[in-house]
């Protein structure tokens, strides 16, 4: 059977009918007529109901005889809440636990009965079973002035209070319980877990919440709490309670008005079928599938999302109509089945299938419609947009990708995922496909204005080039002095060796120099030293006075050039390095 799959459903988890056994408010002599109508004409529509009743199941039953005779027909899911009152205290009376029941079992009222008859309370002397007639009992022994069984039924059930433990251990006890009751909490501070404030009750409360697979509660504080979205994280919900909840909120109707209509327009809603194993996988996947608030959580806008696909002119297509949930992941099907098909067709479409891939060898292309162009003739595909748009393509390709068409959705195809995931190393194709990935994983006001990945990783990068740049001529002036420095190391020996030699050879003159003065002559000689001495200094003077001159033009001349030629050229670049910085000429020059 061809259906949409999992959606957004509207649920009624706790709700009272007529005749309920604790503050019946459903006056008037037509009370159920009253109450069914108000249900059927309900807004949003009420599909899933849990009929709520104290101890018994009364109310379900009648409401099943009503569904039976053609009543609330919009409603898919009937199935028994019964609420007990544990012993433990709150602020303003008692924590209510609800027993949430599957109706998949035909033999489920009989077996809820049996389990309902191991919850005892012990009082008067004797032990009250939580049945009808017991709690009849209850009633009459604790107010022997009543006579009436009915109000002997409600007083006893405002004096039976189920003990927590003893629950918890019968439920535990048999596979039936386990395998089809739920355990609700109600987490409100009237009649919830949130009213036992007490230090020496905070154990007790922890318990009942861990042991609870739902809490009725319509707070977002709540439910963003049972999420590990709060103060808890997901490891201490796992640790301290068996892990997240889904919260569900209810009308908790008494009266004609407040049926169906819960305060602010907090109503339930369960993303699945309409079966109790619906709620099952709440429980599992409580921030997926369950959610409070007046609409359900929209995962895409309408105008993006494909509700309908109808295929005309194909005689050789078994389901022409089929139509897609708003968040479908996946086409499910045996292998021959169409799979591939289906999805080339979605895509043709959309126009998601390019010029280059309708061109293609039709005995080479993997794609369906290429290879079946010749035999789908005339066929045509039409997509219904959730916004009320329809798209009508034929699928040999004769009206596709027209001057105006633009592709409505990306389309992988199969074998473009097997050519990225092949073995033959990394491609083009591939990083592309990542780079597209965490291009669009940045919100767009993160992406600095840009329109691509390439001009993206250049805003994200430009710095640290930049930087990378710097360091990289620093480190490679440090090579060259670190080379000048090895080779004049190098040049060491050999130049003192030369200084040896040379001192040798001026050693040899001097001595052959003495040989040179005449007898007699030694003082005119010695003046003649010291004068040549004086010149040498007054020589090394002049000539060091004059490099440094010439030294002081060279630099007068270097620095006219940088300002002439260099300075600007740098100027030039800088403005180009940081072109988007906002500054204008005066603060540049500054």
């Amino acid at each position: 059977m061809i259906n949409r799959g999992s959606e957004w459903k509207r649920w009624e988890p706790h709700i009272h009918a007529p005749g309920t056994v604790l503050n019946n408010q459903f006056g008037g002599a037509n009370a159920w007529e009253v109450y069914l109508t108000t249900l059927e004409k309900r807004l949003p529509r009420i599909e899933a109901i849990a009929v709520t009743d104290y101890y018994v199941t009364e109310t379900y039953e009648e409401v099943l005889r009503h569904k039976a005779a053609g009543r609330l027909p919009n409603v898919q899911l009937l199935f028994p809440n019964v609420e007990l009152r544990l012993n433990v205290a709150a602020k303003s009376g008692f924590v209510n636990a609800h027993l949430l029941v599957s109706p998949e079992d035909p033999d489920h009222l009989a077996q809820l009965r049996r389990i309902l008859t191991r919850l005892q309370f012990s009082a008067y002397g004797d032990r009250f079973d939580c049945t009808r007639d017991d709690l009849v009992a209850l009633g009459k022994c604790a107010d022997p002035n009543i006579t009436d069984e009915r109000a002997a039924l409600q007083h006893g059930a405002t004096q039976f209070k189920v003990d927590f433990d003893q629950l918890r251990q019968v439920l535990h006890e048999s596979d039936w319980a386990k395998k089809n009751i739920l355990v609700a909490i109600a987490g409100g501070a009237g009649d919830g877990t949130s009213g036992v404030r007490q230090a020496a009750d905070a154990t007790v409360r922890q318990e009942i919440e861990k042991f609870a697979h739902i809490i009725f509660s319509s707070s977002p504080a709540q439910r963003e709490f049972w999420l590990g979205q709060r103060s808890v994280s997901l490891d201490n919900l796992r640790d301290r309670y068996n892990g997240c909840k889904p919260c569900l909120h209810g009308s908790d109707s008494h009266d004609q008005t407040t049926v169906g209509q819960p305060v602010d327009d907090r109503f339930s809603w369960i993303k699945g079928g309409l079966e109790f194993d619906a709620l099952r996988q709440a429980c599992i996947d409580p921030e997926g599938r369950a959610y409070v608030g007046s609409e359900p959580p929209c995962s895409a806008m309408p105008s993006q999302v494909i509700s309908h696909v109808s295929i005309a002119n194909a005689n050789w297509v078994q389901t022409p109509e089929m139509p897609l949930n708003r968040g479908l992941v996946a086409i499910i099907g045996a292998r021959g089945s169409g799979k591939t098909a289906l999805a080339d067709m979605i895509a043709a479409g959309c126009d998601a299938i390019s010029p280059l891939a309708w061109n293609a060898n039709e005995n080479t292309s993997p794609s369906f419609l290429i290879r079946a162009k010749q035999l789908v003739g005339d066929a045509t595909v039409t997509l219904s947009w959730g916004g009320g748009d329809r798209t009508t393509r034929s699928l040999n390709g004769n009206n596709a990708n027209e001057h105006l068409a633009f592709p409505r959705a990306r389309y992988l195809s199969q074998q473009f995922v097997e050519e990225l995931c092949s073995s033959n190393g990394v491609s083009d194709g591939l990083i592309e496909e990542i780079e597209r990935v965490i291009l669009e994983a940045h919100p767009l006001d993160e992406r600095e204005g840009a329109l691509d990945f390439s001009e993206f990783r250049e805003h994200k990068t430009i710095r640290f080039q930049q930087a990378r740049t710097r360091e990289t001529d620093a480190i490679s002036d440090l090579s060259e002095r670190i080379a000048t420095e090895l080779e004049k190391e190098s040049l060491v020996t050999t130049l003192t060796s030369q200084v040896a030699e040379k001192k040798k050879s001026i050693e040899n003159y001097n001595k052959d120099l003495a040989k040179l003065v005449v007898k007699g002559t030694e003082a005119q000689a010695k003046r003649h030293a010291e004068l040549s001495e004086s010149a040498q200094s007054f020589r090394s003077k002049i000539q060091s006075f004059t490099n440094q001159r010439r030294t002081f033009i060279a630099m007068q001349d270097e620095v006219a050039s940088t300002r002439a030629t260099k300075a600007p050229e740098l100027l030039r670049q800088a403005r180009e390095r940081h072109s988007q910085s906002g500054l204008g000429e005066a603060l540049v020059h500054n």
